[in-house]
């Protein structure tokens, strides 16, 4: 047997929902069922520009750079020995199929009682009966869209798995699912509208079969039942480019949404996510894309994670504003926080970006952030800009972690006493704008951060030392205008796989 050391373990890929009879029978009828499927194109800019960009799949991918193999020979699924790198597709639509199966979908409480006894034959398969190799194994899960419902629902209902079931699931990766469900010009799907099981998003629907108790306004709640920690959510905010349903589904989800699910739908409560200019799938899908795949690795494999925090002193108001707050006038204004982070070496992705372009830049209320009591806050709300996992094999000189952060800070508008001020406004004007070069280089038991301001610098110099805190490095980010805060990080190993 090959050995079972982490992080390498076995991937199953979950795969989303399938509307009709047409697009289950498509999907049966192919063998890695969309986890092979790569593109050529990329969005350059916002306008539309394309450029060619090979991206081969994830599968692929996981193949070349990793050493995985599929787990087919011979024209089915091998039924003996498996290595541990293998990634598996779980074919839980072939029930579906009136020519593979009996015809009939499964349920969501079904499709998860398939997955755990699956991983239960996967653990027997890689580890025959060697009870150590069985003790230490352990899984990965990685869905896209419905199909990590299908893999919370065996995490999180009690019916389904047991603790045990559950330990053997390291880490969770989800593309484009809707954990809050899906709404339609503001509505959630109808729990009624049973009509190719789209009921499955309704609220009341998914606290059943995820086995929360009550009738919870949101369901995005791991429910203490799997670490949030090992969950990562891997969000899409083009809603432009997915071209399902004739283009109905995008115009009804709309804006700040992948073209189906909205962007605050989409995550776990308190898990890691990233957010790529991507749609719900297709050409510039989430799951075909270079980006969902940077990011997936990383959080599979990678041995160091970044998390970065925007901590606001000052923010300042136009002249006329101040004179206008001065003479007792009310004034009130929220704040757009973009950040893009994107390690060194690369031109072709980003690990996440957060725009207004895009409609998933961070919102927050100056009571939120400077006057947290008015707004009901025992602590100011500052935005938690980014969760970065990045991987020290991928260094490409030297021995330190290079990465950068485009960060703006900008308003949406002001308000004076109830009127939205225009005669002095000038659209697309920041309060802050930099580049942020950090540099982490292991020093012990820590880091060694230093960091470069790359808009006036050169981001080749060594930089500024980061003042070194026990709440995280802290950066300090002023502008001429009067704005003033610091960008707090933490750097830290990632939740150790097979721990």
């Amino acid at each position: 047997m090959d050995p079972l050391t982490a992080p390498y373990f076995p991937i199953i890929y979950v795969r989303g929902y399938a509307m009709t009879a047409n697009e289950i029978a498509d999907t049966v009828a192919t063998p890695y069922m969309g986890f092979n499927l790569g593109s050529t194109k990329l969005r350059q800019a916002w306008d539309g520009t394309v450029r060619r960009h090979v991206f081969e799949s994830p599968l692929v991918r996981l193949m070349k750079d990793y050493g995985y193999r599929d787990v087919y020979a011979d024209g089915s699924e091998i039924s003996g020995e498996l290595p541990a790198r293998s990634v598996v597709i779980y074919r839980y639509y072939e029930t579906a199929d009136t020519d593979l199966g009996d015809g009939k979908v499964l349920s969501i409480v079904e499709a998860a009682t398939g997955l755990r006894d699956l991983i239960r034959q996967l653990r027997d398969q890689v580890c025959g009966t060697d009870a150590a190799r069985k003790k230490a194994f352990r899984v990965y899960l990685v869905a896209h869209s419905m199909g990590g419902l299908v893999c919370r629902s065996f995490l999180q209902n009690d019916k389904i798995s047991t603790g045990a079931d559950r330990a053997m699931v390291d880490k969770v990766f989800t593309y484009a699912t809707p954990h809050n469900g899906i709404e339609m010009v503001g509505f959630n799907v109808p729990a009624v509208l049973g009509l190719w099981d789209m009921n499955n998003f309704n609220r009341k629907n998914m606290a059943g079969y995820l086995g929360l108790k009550g009738t919870p306004e949101r369901v995005d709640t791991l429910d203490g039942k799997f670490d949030p920690q090992r969950f990562f959510c891997f969000v899409g905010t083009n809603h432009r480019d997915y071209e399902a349903a004739l283009g109905i589904s995008r115009k009804l989800a709309g804006e700040m949404s992948d073209g189906l699910v909205k962007i605050e739908n989409a995550t776990v409560s308190e898990a890691p996510r990233a957010f790529a200019y991507r749609s719900h799938s297709g050409v510039y899908g989430v799951v075909n894309s270079e980006e969902g795949y940077q990011n997936l690795v990383r959080f599979l494999f990678g041995d160091m994670r970044v998390d970065g925090v925007l901590e606001v002193d000052v923010l300042p108001l136009p002249a006329s504003v101040q004179k206008a707050k001065d003479d007792g006038k009310q004034v009130r204004a929220s704040y757009y926080f973009e950040a893009t982070v994107a390690p060194r070496g690369t031109n072709s992705y980003r690990l996440t970006e957060r725009r207004r372009d895009t409609f998933s830049a961070i919102l927050r209320g100056f009571d939120e952030l400077l006057r947290p009591d008015n707004a009901g806050l025992a602590a100011p709300r500052s935005p938690v800009l980014f969760s970065a996992f990045l991987d020290t094999s991928k260094i490409t000189s030297g021995n330190t972690v290079v990465f950068s952060v485009e960060l703006t800070v900008s308003t949406t508008g002001y308000t004076i006493d109830n009127k939205l001020w225009l005669d002095k406004h000038v659209e697309g004007e920041y309060l802050f704008r930099d580049t942020v070069v950090v540099r982490a280089t292991r020093s012990g038991d820590g880091w060694n951060v230093r960091y470069v301001l790359a808009d006036e610098q050169s981001s080749e110099g060594l930089g500024t030392l980061a003042e070194s805190r026990p709440e995280g490095y802290l950066i300090p980010l002023s502008s001429q205008k009067g704005f003033k805060g610091r960008l707090r990080l933490t750097v830290q190993r990632p939740v150790p796989a097979g721990g």
